[in-house]
């Protein structure tokens, strides 16, 4: 799978298809497993994992056999798929391509088609209550767009993938959008003047009641750290009311304990993770503009002697958008994830010293960790992040 296609996690761009025909037609080759199984559909550029997590974790809570499908992984691609939490069997995955190489083989299907047609088909298999489904990159031409969910969900739009998604809020916003259908309610997360009309106004064309999260003033706790979850909070919360007001039994007790257990129940990891103690260790999948800025200032808040920062970016960023973020006062280890598409750790060196952030290179993201833990103080912090990819590495140590 990973060899043979191509996969937007390694090689960026080149894996990003331009239309669904490929996904609709695997679909028909499987039987159409998706139309087995109620679903909700996940899209935004921030917090859709953590969101697609923690209403998983709800409708465990609640008793319900929940697919919960979601990219990229961290250490192991089973990740992606999972019911209740625990990851699709390797044999499974290993019947499927079986059953379907010739198939997959000559219709020349990308990694991410792939995927997600072994994940409808499991759930389909398996008879899933329910599958949250975590829009890939997108949403209009994203693989998983054959469904027709119950629910829709948009987190949030910030500038991300502008090499393919487009240049402004409004027009990713237009992207992410292509995944409201018709006569099915979609929540959006945050409000943002630029891109809410866009929603409004295709929301309206599919006759979509459309919600805004933002809008419910209510305070629960998650086990997910960082104060930028409240956001995802709240969305979660409006989503399992929906459920609960169209036959899903779902009680406060369930929500509650549900945003209270989501690592327990979903085994998500990469959020405001901590890893060590002494010195303090924390990572974070943060990657681009919005999300680097929830985290950088949720780093503010620590308390600790010196700062030091592991950093890595993959090669499609916009660096003068994210390094203006970072602070100065910090001994950063710079480094290049172990992915084709991981950016040179000594041109991200160049760039960052254009704006005073001072360090040395690593060959490797475990290189630069293991120096960083040597030169830390147990009362100094270690920051590890600007990319999934630099987080991946680090917990696979």
């Amino acid at each position: 799978m990973f060899q043979q296609l191509p996969m937007y996690q390694r090689v960026g761009a080149d894996a990003f298809k331009k239309d669904l025909s490929n996904s609709v037609n695997l679909s028909e080759f499987l039987g159409n497993p998706h139309k087995n199984f109620k679903s909700v559909h996940v899209a935004g550029t921030n917090g859709k994992g953590s969101t697609s997590h923690m209403l998983a974790s709800i409708l465990q809570e609640a008793g319900y056999k929940v697919g919960l499908y979601t990219s990229p992984h961290l250490l192991d691609f089973r990740e992606r798929i999972k019911i209740n939490g625990k990851e699709i069997p390797e044999n499974e995955v290993i019947q499927f391509i079986a059953e379907n190489k010739a198939y997959l083989e000559a219709q020349k299907l990308s990694f991410f088609e792939m995927t997600v047609g072994l994940a409808f088909s499991y759930f389909s298999k398996e008879k899933v209550d329910m599958a949250v489904i975590e829009v890939g990159l997108g949403g209009r031409l994203d693989s998983t767009n054959i469904i027709k969910p119950i629910l829709s969900i948009i987190t949030n739009i910030g500038l991300d993938h502008t090499n393919m998604l487009g240049n402004t809020l409004a027009e990713i916003a237009s992207e992410k959008a292509g995944i409201i259908k018709p006569d099915t309610p979609v929540i959006i997360g945050e409000f943002q003047e630029e891109t809410y009309p866009v929603f409004q106004k295709i929301a309206e064309i599919n006759s979509a009641e459309i919600s805004l999260a933002s809008k419910t003033d209510i305070q629960l706790k998650t086990d997910l750290k960082g104060d930028y979850q409240k956001k995802n909070t709240r969305t979660a919360y409006v989503a399992a009311q929906f459920l609960q007001s169209n036959g899903f039994k779902i009680s406060s007790e369930s929500i509650k304990q549900g945003l209270r257990s989501v690592i327990a129940n979903t085994g998500l990891q990469g959020r405001w993770q901590q890893i060590n103690s002494n010195p303090k260790v924390i990572c974070d999948t943060a990657h681009n503009k919005e999300g680097l800025t929830y985290v950088l200032n949720q780093l503010k808040k620590e308390s600790y002697k010196e700062l030091h920062i592991v950093l890595g970016f993959v090669n499609d960023k916009k660096l003068e958008d994210v390094l203006a973020l970072f602070p100065k006062n910090a001994t950063y280890y710079f480094c290049k994830p172990n992915i084709p598409r991981g950016l040179d750790e000594r041109i991200l060196f160049q760039e960052a010293s254009n704006f005073n952030l001072k360090g040395n290179v690593y060959s490797s993201v475990k290189k630069a960790y293991q120096v960083a833990l040597s030169q830390a103080n147990d009362t100094d912090l270690i920051f590890i992040g600007g990319s999934t990819f630099v987080v991946a590495d680090v917990l696979a140590l």
